[in-house]
């Protein structure tokens, strides 16, 4: 019998931060001193599918996650989970379908709410526009076609940066809002928590940074909520605080949630409520009303910086992701070509693996060089495949095409037809490696007529002399061909010239020349000493100082965290060998050797007879570790601006060194001495100089000091070791493995200009430098074809075409995989309002529309004329409120102007010459590439 006496009085327990919670309470009945404000806790699983682990642990881990979510919806009726990143969905839907049938039916009660509608969470700064399109295009269809719902609340919690184009591509999904964390308000000059974001179109979205961070512990979610108070703007009072275990997963834990409805009842922070991101969105849209809404920040610039280092580690996933997504984006073209002019079947699930693919390696620890090492061997093999597939869809489209040309028969000639994929008129120079010919060939088009040509190295070095190299000039039409040939021997006199004839191109070790350019350059250095623009009579570089080469010792982690700028003095690699590869009437290359402690670097300068710009290729082999390389280009341009290419468009930065993400190309515009007097001064003359990459990101403008002038930089190359962290310090003692070791290939270009840098077609310039026309060997045939032909063309003007493509959804009939609208994307490309003309002779099509600044509009064109033109968002699916500006006309000759209306190849004959193609007694007798009579083996 226990003796109340001496037995310990218990009073009624308190409600505390921790210890047992009193039963009983309703969770309304808060203190009177509660702050009034509510905090919408979003409950999430940040998921890295690949990272500090392969992908293959990402996808186990989405598995888990994702049950752990369900199981706490189970337990706690009121719990939300905001997902986002559709390609977890899609490894669960596949690997587990009650799990998958869970999630539908939690989807459908509206607490499993579905956010940001990509299909993973990309870097934000490096792929192009149509990628961006394309992770809201596959994303939020595969939301619609599962779930039924879309996601209109974008969401990129981790990526380290966010390019200022991103509000018009949201609000062409969509989107009307977006939930992100970096930059900080520590590392912007934005303290913003909410704020309206517009793109240079003046497309908006309401934005909110995260305060603080998106994942929390397991346990109580105090620290969480304190430290998110502290970095929040608290004048908006209600605020959203994101919970859950992330990065690898886990999500809310009931560790978590008991500690929310805890605190809720305590008051300790306002009322607590377990939320989505859309809810908070609408309250906040309520409570402030229009004014309040309309007093908001405005925010017009991209939203940087956060590991700058990113932009520039592991060089090989840059230059595979640029090779993946320029080949599938020409694929696409001629897959629709081929389905709408000859037939052939839409091959969507090829495209559809190949552009996932590449969209899930443009995830941000991916794509920015921060994973671990073994998951670039994943992503090599998987862009990989996604060119391997592409390459697929080109040439067969392509031989199909080629197939029906008419080619008659001509003895000791090879025919050759150059595909371009591009929707604009391509001049540029084809190298073929072909079957030779002891006296050697010259170039003719179609009509017979002359191009340029010249004889290069082979790329076969063997005993073998039936194999040879020739360069010679093309112009193709826009996205089509142009047929050319080979022919034996010297051209003759009085040939005529395919196009213009050629300018007399000038080259020796120190000088090369044409008609546009002359650069001279620097024996001793191998770089640029002057670089006259002779349109205008200005030398870009003349007088500038600064080295071309920079070698720095980097002891930064792989992100590059706290780097400012990458732009210090370091030391110069020393030039061993000038050497004057080619001089030919074509084009001329200069050779440039150097080298620094155990690494080389050739840069070869190459000047062809009709170009305006100086192509540099390099080949770097890099063997230095904890290394980096700035590539330098000094001018003589003072007080500068400098622009850089974004995804769909162009930014203004300030010239200050600072290390900045670009897609192709950075301009730098000032001004020179000029020629002529003023009141005895010479008047300067505004001029500017860019610098167009094919597969890097990482740049900097950089200001003239004391010992340098302005100059662009470029990144070529960073060494740090794999997924290192800062502030985690490496042991002198321990083994690592470094980046970027080895044998790299880039290609960049030098562009003089006037005083615009629009005058220069800089985005035209990289997309021909990253997708260049195709030269295809053929046979003789007869054919309904002419001999060069253009299938869709924008003008060549300030409104650009960048997607030519089969309709997503099949067009209603028997042979739906045949039937398909062409859908065709363009954007405005120099930031000024204007009006284009997009001509489509594949479908008898021509659109007339009004484009804003950097404005990107799409249109689904169908093949049949009586049905009518329609704008689509970025989804695909019809505006709901369509424009008025758009005029639609019929071009003359209906579909494929010219008369090449054919009928589905599927059934058809080949067209063909009997004679023609017996290649044994007549093609192949004495004709380039062949082996039979008269060529000597």
């Amino acid at each position: 019998m226990t003796d109340s006496r001496t037995s310990p009085r218990r009073a009624p327990i308190a409600n505390a931060p921790s210890g047992e919670q009193p039963s009983g309470l309703r969770r309304e009945e808060r203190p009177r001193a509660t702050p009034d404000r509510t905090l919408h806790m979003i409950g999430n699983a940040h998921l890295d599918p690949v990272w500090l682990w392969p992908w293959q642990e990402g996808y186990q881990e989405a598995r888990a996650t994702f049950w752990s979510a369900i199981h706490r919806m189970e337990e706690y009726p009121d719990f939300v989970f905001t997902c986002d990143q559709m390609v977890l969905l899609s490894w669960v839907e596949e690997s587990d379908p009650l799990l998958f049938e869970k999630i539908r039916e939690r989807v459908a009660e509206g607490r499993w709410v579905m956010t940001g509608g990509w299909w993973v969470e990309p870097d934000c700064n490096m792929p192009s526009g149509e990628s961006f399109v394309r992770q809201g295009l596959y994303g939020q269809r595969y939301l619609w076609e599962k779930f039924g719902v879309t996601a209109d609340v974008g969401m990129n919690v981790d990526p380290f940066g966010h390019n200022v184009m991103l509000p018009q591509i949201l609000r062409g999904q969509g989107m009307d809002s977006y939930v992100f964390l970096r930059p900080g308000p520590h590392e912007s000059e934005l303290d913003a928590t909410a704020f309206w974001w517009h793109a240079p179109d003046g497309s908006r979205v309401l934005a909110y940074r995260i305060p603080y961070e998106y994942c929390s512990p397991a346990g109580q979610v105090d620290g969480q909520t304190d430290k998110s108070l502290g970095q929040a703007d608290r004048r908006l009072g209600d605020l959203m605080i994101f919970y859950g275990v992330g990065n690898h997963g886990g999500g809310p834990t009931r560790a978590n949630i008991e500690s929310i409805r805890r605190y809720d009842r305590m008051g300790s922070f306002g009322r607590l409520s377990m939320s989505s991101p859309r809810r908070y969105f609408d309250e906040l849209a309520a409570r402030l009303g229009t004014d309040g809404m309309a007093d908001l920040p405005v925010w017009r610039e991209d939203l940087q910086h956060h590991a700058a280092g990113c932009y520039s580690a592991h060089s090989g996933i840059k230059a595979w992701q640029r090779r993946a997504q320029a080949k599938v984006l020409s694929a696409e073209r001629w897959a629709a070509l081929g389905a709408l002019w000859q037939g052939l079947d839409i091959p969507r699930a090829d495209l559809e693996r190949a552009w996932k693919q590449i969209l899930f390696n443009q995830f941000h620890d991916v794509l920015p060089g921060s994973a671990i090492e073994s998951a670039y061997d994943d992503a090599r093999d998987e862009l990989g495949e996604a060119v391997a597939i592409s390459q697929r869809i080109i040439t067969r489209v392509q031989n199909v095409l080629a197939g029906q040309l008419e080619i008659p028969l001509e003895e000791g000639t090879q025919p050759v037809v150059v595909f371009n994929p591009h929707p604009w008129p391509v001049t540029t120079v084809v190298e073929l490696q072909y079957g030779a010919q002891q006296g050697g060939v010259h170039v003719v088009d179609g009509d017979g007529r002359q191009t340029p040509s010249q004889r290069v190295q082979s790329v076969a070095t063997t005993n073998d002399k039936g194999r040879a190299a020739q360069l010679f000039s093309v112009h193709v039409p826009p996205l089509g061909y142009r047929l050319y040939r080979l022919r034996g021997g010297a051209a003759p006199e009085g040939l005529g010239w395919s196009d213009e004839p050629p300018g007399e191109l000038h080259a020796t070790p120190d000088v090369l020349e044409n008609a546009w350019l002359r650069v001279e350059i620097d024996p001793g250095t191998g770089w640029l000493s002057s670089l006259v623009d002779k349109r205008t009579g200005q030398d870009l570089v003349a007088g500038a100082s600064g080295e071309h080469l920079q070698v720095c010792e980097d002891p930064t982690d792989t992100w590059g965290h706290r780097v400012v700028s990458y732009a210090w003095p370091g030391e110069a690699m020393r030039t061993t060998r000038v050497v004057l590869r080619e001089a030919g009437p074509v084009r001329a290359r200069l050779r440039v050797e150097r080298e620094w402690g155990r690494s080389t670097l050739v840069e070869e300068l190459i000047l062809t007879h009709d170009t305006d710009h100086l192509e540099v290729r390099a080949t770097l082999d890099w063997r230095e570790r904890a290394h980096l390389l700035k590539l330098r280009v000094p001018t003589a341009l003072r007080d500068p601006d400098a622009t850089y290419e974004v995804p769909f468009g162009s930014i203004e930065r300030p010239v200050d060194g600072a290390e900045e993400p670009a897609q192709s190309w950075v301009d730098l515009t000032g001004t020179l001495p000029g020629d002529g007097d003023r009141d005895g001064e010479s008047a300067p003359v505004r001029a500017g100089l860019a610098l167009v990459t094919d597969v890097k990101h990482g740049y900097d403008v950089s200001p003239a000091g004391p010992d340098a002038s302005a100059s662009i930089g470029l990144t070529a190359v960073r060494s740090p070791v794999y997924s290192w962290h800062d502030p985690r310090l490496l042991d002198p003692d321990g083994i690592y493995t470094y980046q970027d070791q080895g044998v790299q290939h880039f290609r960049y270009l030098l562009v003089p200009h006037g005083p615009d840098w629009r005058s220069a077609d800089l985005t035209r310039r990289a997309a021909l430098l990253g997708s260049p026309v195709r030269a295809m060997l053929e046979s003789f045939h007869a054919g309904p074809l002419p001999d060069a032909l253009t299938t869709v063309s924008d003008g060549h003007g300030q409104v650009m075409i960048t997607a030519v493509k089969p309709s997503e959804d099949d067009v209603d009939g028997p042979d739906a995989t045949t039937r398909a609208d062409l859908v065709v994307r363009a954007v405005e490309t120099t930031g000024r309002p204007g009006r284009a003309r997009l001509e489509l002779p594949v479908v008898g099509r021509a659109i007339e529309a009004e484009f804003g600044p950097s404005q990107i509009r799409t249109f689904r064109v169908p093949r049949d004329p009586a049905l009518p033109v329609v704008e689509v968002d970025l989804v695909e699916w019809p505006l709901a409120e369509p424009a008025t500006d758009v005029t639609v006309h019929e071009l003359p000759g209906g579909p494929y102007a010219r008369g090449c209306v054919l009928p589905p190849v599927k059934g058809r004959a080949q067209a063909t010459d009997r004679d023609a193609s017996d290649t044994r007694d007549q093609a192949q007798s004495g004709s380039p590439g062949q082996h039979g009579r008269g060529v000597d083996d």
